[in-house]
């Protein structure tokens, strides 16, 4: 009688595809969870005279560094067509939360910028009321959702060549400047230097996120 090899069996442990089958059980609990956030979540920004579109900009123009500000980036951040960008941008403009400047070092190119009344839109934003139901749980299951979130994202925007528009100090292109570049450009040493364009960047850009930003690998 032939010896069946019973190695690979633990007592008590399920088989292999009912394993497989939590798995995607769990999968699919999860696709709906996300679903039904995001919807409640784009019904909640419906406030104050602004749509979910005009919000999430004032949010990344607030949070987005001196390379990130243009109409190109926020279409690229957003998912959306320029046409449709355009449009927010002009509602937006109109409302005075608004601004676009030329820059300095290429006329050519346009810097976004939010205005004091911006500012203090962003004061009313509806997503505080999904802050406050995190911070509910944040205790128990935070960090652990931040990491399986995060991870998430990031595996489907490689998937789809979708931009991360991670924080520039975590950008594998960030080099942290020596003491000796440091003194030479006269800058504080919080400062780095970008990898991509060859600038300073300083305290406050280091810490908001980047349409040029590369995982560190």
């Amino acid at each position: 009688m032939p010896i069946t090899d019973l190695s690979h069996a633990v007592a008590g442990s399920p088989p292999s595809g009912a394993v497989q089958s939590d798995k995607s059980a769990i999968a699919q609990r999860v696709i709906v969870l996300l679903d039904r956030l995001g919807r409640l979540t784009r019904e909640l920004q419906f406030a104050d005279g602004l749509n979910p579109a005009q919000w999430e900009a004032l949010r990344f123009l607030a949070k987005a560094n001196k390379y990130s500000r243009s109409p190109t980036a926020l279409a690229d951040y957003l998912g959306a067509t320029k046409g449709t960008v355009s449009q927010t941008l002009i509602a937006l403009e109109s409302k005075g939360l608004i601004t676009r400047c030329k820059k300095t070092e290429d006329r050519r190119q346009v810097d976004l910028c939010l205005t004091d009344a911006g500012q203090a839109m962003l004061g009313k934003d509806p997503m505080q009321t999904l802050e406050q139901a995190t911070l509910e749980i944040a205790d128990e299951l935070g960090s652990e959702m931040v990491k399986g979130l995060s991870r998430l994202l990031h595996d489907l925007q490689t998937r789809n060549q979708i931009n991360e528009f991670g924080v520039c100090q975590d950008c594998s292109l960030f080099c942290v400047n020596s003491q000796a570049a440091l003194a030479a450009l006269e800058v504080k040493p919080e400062a780095g230097t970008c990898g991509n364009t060859g600038e300073t960047i300083d305290m406050a850009e280091k810490t908001k996120i980047c349409v040029n930003y590369k995982t560190t690998n």
